[in-house]
């Protein structure tokens, strides 16, 4: 049976500054307290608060700057297209009623190919997560995500029975970067049964993966019936 941890200080002091960061309470350009600073309210070492914002720092939050301190970096000219939506408002967008059911949740050993999509070191552990996200009285969208249970050691609790992965992550874990793979498949037999189509017909999958100040969150794969999805992006141009 998986034994929950409390947090380590380091880990609470990177969740609650990362949370600041991510919400908006503290906004690009704003100045993170003095390491000096952050030991006296958490009552630890300066080493502890250094190692925290080095971290901070290699994810991109914040830029350390000598003898200024460190500040909320400014967000990257080039953004993601996709934003993270969630899969209920698109089909509640539908007019159509939402439910999902999961098929599987499990906590193992990471085997090689997670530690390839979640960038993992060896003997690390994951959640593996599946979901049908329905639409009315048809399957939406087949939901097969991984967790890393070192970033998010609390994923091996929860059942997902009342809150879908994605959500829950979204509530429980500021992330700081994401990326998205678009591709096209034809279904085969595992993935037809599960949306209730033919074999071969075209499907489009969405893989996602995202990471926070702590490390690589969840990789997850979405795959939809082809002719009941489509990802529609807006650009602007640049100021000239």
């Amino acid at each position: 049976m998986n034994q929950r941890k409390d947090p380590t200080l380091h880990q609470r002091i990177l969740s609650e500054i990362e949370g600041r960061i991510v919400s908006g309470e503290w906004p690009p350009g704003h100045r993170i307290p003095f390491e000096v600073d952050l030991a006296t309210q958490y009552d630890c070492s300066r080493m502890t608060v250094n190692k925290v914002l080095t971290q901070l720092a290699k994810a991109g939050l914040i830029e350390r700057r000598k003898k200024s301190g460190s500040f909320v970096t400014q967000p990257q000219a080039q953004s993601a297209v996709l934003e993270i939506h969630d899969i209920k408002a698109e089909v509640q967008s539908l007019n159509l009623p939402y439910s999902y059911a999961v098929s599987k949740k499990t906590c193992r050993k990471a085997k090689a190919e997670d530690r390839s999509r979640l960038e993992l070191p060896v003997a690390s552990s994951v959640v593996e997560v599946v979901c049908i996200h329905n639409a009315g009285a048809r399957p939406f969208c087949l939901e097969e995500r991984l967790i890393s249970l070192a970033t998010v050691p609390e994923a091996a609790d929860v059942d997902f029975l009342t809150m879908a992965p994605g959500p829950w992550l979204l509530n429980q874990v500021p992330w700081s970067t994401a990326e998205h793979r678009i591709h096209a498949i034809s279904a085969g037999a595992e993935v037809a049964a599960a949306l209730d189509i033919a074999r071969n017909t075209a499907c489009l999958v969405v893989e996602r993966r995202t990471w926070s100040g702590a490390g690589p969150v969840t990789h997850v794969r979405f795959t939809y019936p082809g002719d009941r999805h489509a990802l529609v992006a807006r650009f602007t141009p640049a100021s000239q």
